[in-house]
C-alpha cells in the first residue's frame, strides 16, 4: 500500500510505500529532504508530522529523537514509516550555496592537543561557495567514502579550518591525515548541514558542546563578535580533563567582543587541582537554569549528550523548536567508542 506525503514548505508531494522510510521514498522520487547519516543518529532529517500517522520499523525511537520530541509529533524521515497519508513540515535551511565538489589545498596542519588536529584548507580562488557558520564539509576518500568535519571559522575568503579528533585505527586520521603535508590537495564537498545561528529568535542563547563539537559553535560565536544586536550567550564545553581543553585564550578574548558572554568548561575526569565545574555539560546547564522557556539552545557533540540534554532542557521549559543540534556520528565503531567515552 502506498501513501501520499505532502511537504508544506515546498508544496512538493511524493508517494511512500509502507515498507520504506519517508526519506528513501523522497530520494527515489527526486525530492531533496535534508539528511546526512541515514540511520537515525544525527537528527538532520528531523521533520514535524502535522497530519497523519507513522511508526518506526523496530518500534524503538532513533538515537537522535527524544521522547519529548516524539510526543510533540516530530520524526526522523530516515527511519519513519508512513501508516497513512502525511503532511510534513521541515524548517527552511540556511542561506548557503548548494553543495559542490572542489579541490582544496592543505595550508596548515598542527595539533591543538595530542589527539586533536588543526587542519586549514585553502579553497580555489574562484570557488564561489557560500556557507554559514555551523555548517560542515565532506572530505572525499577513495572508494566513495567520506569524512565529515564542521568548519571551525566563519567565512573568511578562501581559507577554512577544521578540528579533527585522532581516532586510533581510523582510516582517515591514522592513515591519510597522519601522512598529510602542507601543499597536498584534497577533494572536498561543501557546504552541508542545518546547524546555524537563528537570528530571528532574538533571545538569550545557551550553547553546549562536547569534544570537537566546539568547532561549529566556535564558527558561530566568532561570526557574532562585535555584533551590537547579539543576545546574551552562555557557552558550556564538556571535556574529560584539563589537558583536553584548547584555544582557551581565544575563548577568553570573546568576552570583550560579545554583549554578554559566559564560558563554563565542564570536566568529567578532572584532576584534583581543577576548581571548575565537574560532571557533564547537560547537567551543569540544568543546574544553572530553572527556566529555559525564553532561550534558544544549540547542542553539538556526542549523540548521547544531545539526547540527554534535550530531555533535561524540556524539563526546564525549553521549546523543542528552539533546540538546534548537530550530532557527531563517526563512520566506524572504534571512532564511536572513542567519542562516546568523551563524557563517560
Amino acid at each position: 500500500m502506498n501513501y501520499r506525503v505532502q511537504w508544506l514548505q515546498t508544496q512538493q508531494s511524493f508517494d511512500v510505500g509502507a515498507d520504506e522510510s519517508v526519506l528513501d521514498a523522497a530520494t527515489r522520487q527526486g525530492v531533496a529532504l535534508p539528511h546526512e547519516c541515514t540511520f537515525g543518529g544525527c537528527g538532520t532529517c528531523r521533520m514535524k508530522v502535522e497530519a497523519g500517522a507513522f511508526a518506526y520499523a523496530d518500534g524503538e525511537l532513533p538515537l537522535a529523537m527524544s521522547e519529548e520530541e516524539h510526543a510533540q509529533g516530530y520524526a526522523l524521515a530516515c527511519q519513519a514509516r508512513a501508516q497513512s497519508d502525511l503532511v510534513i513540515s521541515i524548517a527552511a535551511g540556511p542561506d548557503s550555496s548548494a553543495p559542490i565538489r572542489v579541490q582544496a589545498t592543505v595550508a596548515e596542519l598542527r595539533m591543538h592537543t595530542p589527539d586533536i588536529y588543526h587542519l586549514a584548507l585553502d579553497l580555489p580562488e574562484d570557488h564561489g561557495l557560500r556557507y554559514v557558520p555551523g555548517q560542515y564539509l565532506n572530505i572525499c576518500l577513495p572508494g566513495g567514502e567520506h569524512r565529515s568535519f564542521s568548519m571551525a571559522t566563519p567565512p573568511q575568503g578562501r581559507r577554512i579550518s577544521l578540528q579533527i579528533r585522532k581516532i586510533a585505527g581510523g582510516r582517515f586520521t591514522d592513515g591519510l591525515l597522519a601522512t598529510m603535508a602542507v601543499g597536498d590537495v584534497l577533494d572536498v564537498e561543501l557546504p552541508h548541514g542545518s546547524f546555524y545561528y537563528r537570528a530571528q529568535d532574538y533571545q538569550p542563547m545557551v550553547f553546549a558542546a562536547t569534544g570537537t563539537g566546539f568547532a561549529p559553535i566556535k564558527a558561530i560565536l566568532e561570526s557574532l563578535l562585535g555584533d551590537a544586536d547579539c543576545p546574551p550567550i552562555h557557552f558550556y564545553w564538556g571535556m574529560r580533563s584539563e589537558a583536553d581543553l584548547y584555544l582557551l585564550d581565544e575563548i577568553a578574548a570573546w568576552a570583550g567582543q560579545l554583549y554578554e558572554f559566559t564560558f563554563v568548561p565542564v570536566l568529567s575526569r578532572p584532576s584534583d587541582r581543577w576548581t571548575g565545574r565537574r560532571g557533564y555539560v547537560q547537567d551543569a546547564i540544568a543546574e544553572d537554569f530553572e527556566d529555559l522557556s525564553e532561550h534558544s539552545i544549540y547542542l553539538c557533540g556526542s549523540p548521547h549528550m544531545i539526547a540527554d540534554a534535550k530531555a533535561l532542557m524540556a524539563l526546564s521549559g525549553a521549546a523543542l523548536d528552539k533546540i538546534y543540534s548537530d550530532s557527531f556520528i563517526f563512520q566506524n565503531e572504534a571512532a564511536a567508542v572513542a567519542e562516546l567515552s568523551e563524557q563517560n
